[in-house]
């Protein structure tokens, strides 16, 4: 169970790391293939497990087991919208400026993005400890096993 928890929240932060570094590479495009500037991304995540009979059937199965879930997904991949979803800059030669000269650029701040990545690589990370410590619990477990 604890393996696929945190399978399931490395695969999660995998996404938001890809998608952050999408919104990084494209801060400054100001043309789609769909026509429009790039719009910056955001990953929604919700919880999997831990409600209904799957709930249930885990609580009648093992007395004590207390696990209120089982991990996490990436629910959607939402884009911002709205006129806060870009910036106008003055910019006449850009090809992409209408007629005042006036380009439509992502509102991506770089920095935030950044802090973003880093707090998705630190929960990476986390996981990957949680899986190593899991592993080991796992490995003293048969350990123990063989011994008596």
């Amino acid at each position: 169970m604890s393996f696929e928890v945190s399978a399931s929240a490395l695969e999660a932060q995998r996404i938001r790391m890809d998608v952050i570094a999408n919104n990084i590479a494209n801060a400054q495009s100001t043309r789609t293939e769909d026509g429009g500037p790039y719009r910056r991304r955001a990953v929604v995540f919700e919880a999997v497990g831990g409600g209904g009979n799957r709930f249930r059937r885990m609580l009648e199965s093992a007395e004590m087991d207390r696990v209120a879930g089982s991990g996490v997904r990436v629910a959607r991949i939402v884009e911002a919208q709205g006129p806060e979803a870009f910036i106008e800059v003055y910019d006449p030669t850009n090809p992409d400026a209408d007629s005042e000269g006036i380009v439509r650029k992502p509102n991506i701040r770089v920095v935030d993005e950044m802090v973003n990545l880093i707090d998705a690589s630190r929960a990476y990370e986390a996981n990957i400890t949680a899986l190593n410590t899991t592993r080991q619990i796992n490995n003293k477990t048969l350990e123990i096993g063989r011994t008596a």
